[in-house]
C-alpha cells in the first residue's frame, strides 16, 4: 500500500478507492487541513491513545460540555468515560446475571453510551474513518463536503465531527429511522434542509443510501465516507473497543474470583465495524464471533430480505469490512422481541416485574435504560448462544450497548400503542417476560461451517463487485486472513503520522 507498490491492483484499490494510505497523498491538501486545525485549536488523538486513555492526561478535555460541539471532545472518543464525560478506570458495563438471562454463564454488557455529542459509540467508528484520510492528505475540511451514509447513529457522529472542523457535513439515512435521530441532526447541521438526506425506507434499505452516495459522488467536491466499506473503521475496533472489551472482561474475570474464559462476544453486524474486535478478541481468547442480525431480514442465515425495527444494524446486503471467513456463529432476532423487550425495560411496571418476580438486582434493572433496540439484540443473542453452545457458569460473554434509551422515545409511544394499548402494565410485563425471555428460542442460532461461511462471504458478491464496482481481486482477497492481518500495519503508521499532524498544527 506505499507508493512503489501501486502496481499491485489490491495494494492500489486499497489506497486510490478505499484511501488506506500510509503517506502524504496531496501535500496541498494537508498544509490545508494543517491550517483549519490550528484556526479551530484542534488535536487529534492516536489510535493507541483511544485504545489506552491512561497514556494521556485527562485535563485535556478540562470543562468541555460532552454534549457539546467543542474540539477536545474528541479526546473522549473511546470507552472510558462516564456517563457525566468523566474519565474511568475500566469501561462502564454491567454483569447481567442468570435472574434476567435464564443462563449461566455471566454476559456482560459495555455501554456505548458513554461516548461524546452522540452519546452512542458509532462517533468512534466516523473518527477512525476520518482522521486517517486527513493526516494523509485526502480529506481537505476547507473545501470537502463529508458524506456520512447510515441508518443513523454513525451519520450523527461524522455530522459531529464535521461540524468541530467547521466543515459541512451531509448526514444519509432512510427516512424511518427514530425521530431521535432527525431532531439531533436538526439541532447540529447549519442547513438541515439540504444537509439532511432522507432515503426511502427504514432499517433495511442500505442500497438506497449507496445509490444516493454514488449520485453524491459525481461532484468532486463530496468527500464519501461510507462506513460499510471504510477499513478504517474495521481497525479502529480493531485497535480500541477490542482492548477496552478485554479489559473489561479481565477486570470481571479477577473481580469474579473464578477461572472465567471469554467464550464469546456477539455483536450486530450494522456496517460490520464493531465486530471487527472479535478479531482481537478470537486472537487473545480464542472467543467465538457471533453475528447478529434481525430475523425479519435474515440475510446472512437464510440469504434473506426484509424490514425490521432493529435501528442502527443495517441488512439485506454483507458489508465490505465484514471478516466473514473469522465469524463462527449468525444469530437472528426477532424485532418483536427487541420492540417488547425495550418497552418492559422502560417501563416502571416492566421493572417491577423483574425486581419482584424474577428478583433481578436493582442495580442491574438500573442500567437497563442504557439498552436501546440493538442492545437488546445483542443480549438475546448472548443467550441463545449460550444455549446451543452449551456454555456455563465459567465461560463469559461480551457484547456492547450500542446506544441508550435516549435514542427512541418515540420508538416506546409507537411500541406501547401497537402492543400493549397505549400503556405498559404488570400484566405485559409477565407476558413480554414470557414470550421473549423466560425462553429465548435457539432454532436460529447457527454455528457455521467453512461452506456457510463461504456462503456468506459470497453473498457480498452482487453488491461489491457487481453494483459498488470493487475489484474482483480485492473482494477475494478479503477471504483469507492474511489480508485482514496485513492491514493492521497501518494503525502505527497512522498514529505516527497523527502525531506528526499534530506537532504541524501546534508549531
Amino acid at each position: 500500500m506505499t507508493s512503489s507498490s501501486v502496481a499491485d491492483p489490491i495494494a492500489h484499490a486499497l489506497e486510490n478507492q478505499f484511501g488506506l494510505a500510509d503517506r502524504v497523498v496531496d501535500a496541498k491538501t494537508l498544509a490545508n487541513s494543517v491550517e483549519r486545525f490550528r484556526e479551530r485549536k484542534i488535536s487529534l488523538p492516536t489510535f493507541g491513545q483511544l485504545a489506552d486513555p491512561s497514556t494521556f492526561d485527562a485535563a485535556v478535555v478540562a470543562d468541555a460540555d460532552k454534549n457539546g460541539p467543542d474540539a477536545r471532545n474528541l479526546w473522549r472518543v473511546h470507552w472510558y468515560n462516564d456517563v457525566a464525560g468523566k474519565r474511568v478506570a475500566v469501561p462502564d458495563h454491567v454483569v447481567l446475571p442468570s435472574s434476567l438471562t435464564g443462563v449461566e454463564s455471566p454476559i456482560i454488557v459495555v455501554f456505548g453510551d458513554r461516548f461524546p455529542m452522540i452519546t452512542a459509540h458509532k462517533v468512534l467508528a466516523a473518527y477512525a474513518c476520518l482522521a486517517p484520510r486527513v493526516v494523509t492528505g485526502q480529506f481537505d475540511p476547507t473545501r470537502h463536503r463529508a458524506i456520512w451514509p447510515s441508518t443513523g447513529n454513525y451519520a450523527r457522529g461524522g455530522i459531529a465531527i464535521s461540524r468541530i472542523m467547521a466543515s459541512r457535513g451531509v448526514a444519509i439515512l432512510p427516512a424511518g429511522m427514530s425521530q431521535e435521530r432527525f431532531d439531533w441532526l436538526d439541532q447540529w447541521c447549519e442547513n438541515p434542509k439540504d444537509d439532511v438526506i432522507r432515503t426511502v425506507g427504514t432499517e433495511s434499505n442500505v442500497k438506497e443510501i449507496y445509490d444516493a452516495c454514488n449520485e453524491l459522488a459525481k461532484d468532486p467536491g463530496n468527500f464519501i465516507l461510507n462506513q460499510f466499506c471504510e477499513f478504517g473503521n474495521h481497525l479502529g475496533h480493531y485497535e480500541v473497543t477490542g482492548r477496552a472489551l478485554g479489559h473489561v472482561f479481565e477486570t470481571v474475570r479477577a473481580a469474579s474470583g473464578r477461572h472465567l474464559r471469554l467464550a464469546a462476544f456477539t455483536s450486530a453486524t450494522g456496517s460490520a465495524g464493531t465486530i471487527a474486535a472479535g478479531d482481537r478478541l478470537k486472537e487473545e481468547y480464542g472467543t467465538r464471533i457471533v453475528a447478529v442480525e434481525a430475523l425479519e431480514c435474515p440475510t446472512m442465515l437464510e440469504n434473506g430480505f426484509g424490514e425490521h425495527n432493529i435501528q442502527g444494524i443495517g441488512d439485506k446486503h454483507i458489508p465490505l469490512i465484514h471478516n466473514v471467513m473469522n465469524t463462527d456463529v449468525v444469530v437472528a432476532v426477532s424485532d418483536r422481541a427487541t420492540d417488547q423487550l425495550y418497552a418492559m425495560f422502560n417501563s416502571e411496571d416492566g421493572l417491577g416485574h423483574l425486581a419482584d418476580r424474577r428478583h433481578v438486582p436493582r442495580q442491574v434493572l438500573d442500567t437497563l435504560t442504557h439498552f436501546g433496540l440493538s442492545s437488546v439484540a445483542n443480549v438475546l443473542a448472548a443467550i441463545s448462544t449460550a444455549k446451543v453452545l452449551g456454555l456455563g457458569a465459567d465461560d463469559a460473554i461480551v457484547t456492547v450497548a450500542t446506544d441508550g434509551s435516549a435514542m427512541y422515545p418515540s420508538e416506546y409511544t409507537k411500541i406501547t400503542a401497537r402492543d400493549f394499548g397505549n400503556g405498559f402494565t404488570n400484566l405485559d410485563a409477565a407476558q413480554v417476560w414470557g414470550e421473549h425471555l423466560a425462553d429465548v428460542p435457539t432454532a436460529h442460532t447457527l454455528e457455521l461451517t467453512a461452506r456457510e461461511r463461504n456462503r456468506i462471504f459470497n453473498l457480498g458478491y452482487y453488491t461489491w463487485v457487481e453494483q459498488q464496482g470493487t475489484p474482483f481481486e480485492l473482494f477475494e482477497a478479503r477471504r483469507h486472513q492474511s489480508f485482514w492481518k496485513g492491514l493492521r500495519r497501518l494503525l502505527p503508521v497512522w498514529d505516527e503520522m497523527i502525531t506528526d499532524f499534530n506537532a504541524r498544527v501546534a508549531g
